[in-house]
């Protein structure tokens, strides 16, 4: 649904999800750090928000009539930077920049430095709320527009979320579409071991919201959640509930221990590199 130049839906998403893992691999390069496993797990469900699902016009990221996305976990930036520029909104070549003083690119989201960052993350928890807001307001001036709202299942830790996650069904705001990336990784060790989330499904649809969830490094399956959530026609929130492989694509960093910040020697960036493209052709 994305509204773009001319040819830029030719490639696959596959091709999209690619693409988005080797940007962010060459952005973790520049710094030698960063949440590159997010990025790479989460690959797959930004290449369908951005190439199938979202309506953009990449030339004018301030659109009125776009859909939005708002990333709620600041220090995924590195992976909506690399959508961005996969996109064709951010330039390529700005990625040797990542991290930089005076770059439109710095480790944790801003709203204010970088097109097509909607909102400025950083204390968790507080992205759903803010779509909330952003929903109501697009209700009031009858807007056709969707906001999709990426969390983490770390965000399920803070009670702003569910204060608004039942807002939101109080409101009945079906133009809302709420993406969590379970990846079982936050900083103080596995998800659900800091506070166990689940029974995760039951939770949100006793909150009222259409719930699915599916394996979120699956394109095909992402697609027809991403379909179904859209096309709801019940009166109520709708969330996506995605289980990632931190570090998916790249050996050596899916079988690592401690994937949250990763920390990658300077000869594995290029081993990195050519074991995705490995993974690609084999």
């Amino acid at each position: 649904m994305n509204i773009s130049p001319s040819g830029h839906a030719a490639l696959s998403l596959a091709q999209r999800a690619f693409n988005i893992r080797r940007h962010a691999l060459r952005m973790g390069q520049v710094q030698g750090q960063g949440y590159v496993g997010q990025a790479l797990g989460a690959a797959d469900l930004l290449a369908v928000s951005y190439f199938h699902a979202l309506r953009y016009q990449p030339q004018d990221p301030e659109w009125e009539d776009r859909d939005r996305f708002y990333l709620s976990i600041g220090h995924y930036a590195i992976a909506l930077y690399a959508a961005l520029i996969e996109a064709e909104i951010i330039p390529l070549d700005e990625l040797e920049t990542y991290g930089s003083d005076d770059s439109r690119l710095p480790m944790s989201g801003m709203a204010a430095y970088t097109p097509g960052m909607e909102i400025t993350g950083g204390s968790l928890g507080h992205g759903l709320g803010i779509a909330v807001g952003a929903c109501l307001g697009l209700k009031r001036k009858h807007s056709a527009s969707f906001v999709y709202n990426l969390l983490s299942d770390g965000e399920l830790n803070e009670g702003s979320t569910w204060e608004a996650a039942m807002s939101a069904s109080h409101w009945k705001l079906d133009n809302l579409i709420a993406i969590i990336d379970v990846n079982n990784q936050q900083a103080d060790g596995h998800s659900s071991e800091v506070l166990a989330f689940e029974p995760i499904v039951d939770r949100w649809q006793a909150f009222g919201w259409f719930t699915q969830r599916v394996d979120g490094n699956d394109i095909d399956a992402l697609v027809s959640a991403f379909d179904a959530a859209r096309n709801h026609t019940g009166a109520q929130p709708r969330v996506i509930i995605c289980d990632t492989k931190m570090g998916k694509g790249v050996d050596f960093l899916e079988t690592r221990e401690k994937t949250h910040f990763i920390r990658v020697d300077e000869n594995e960036w290029d081993l990195a590199l050519d074991n995705l493209q490995l993974g690609r052709t084999a």
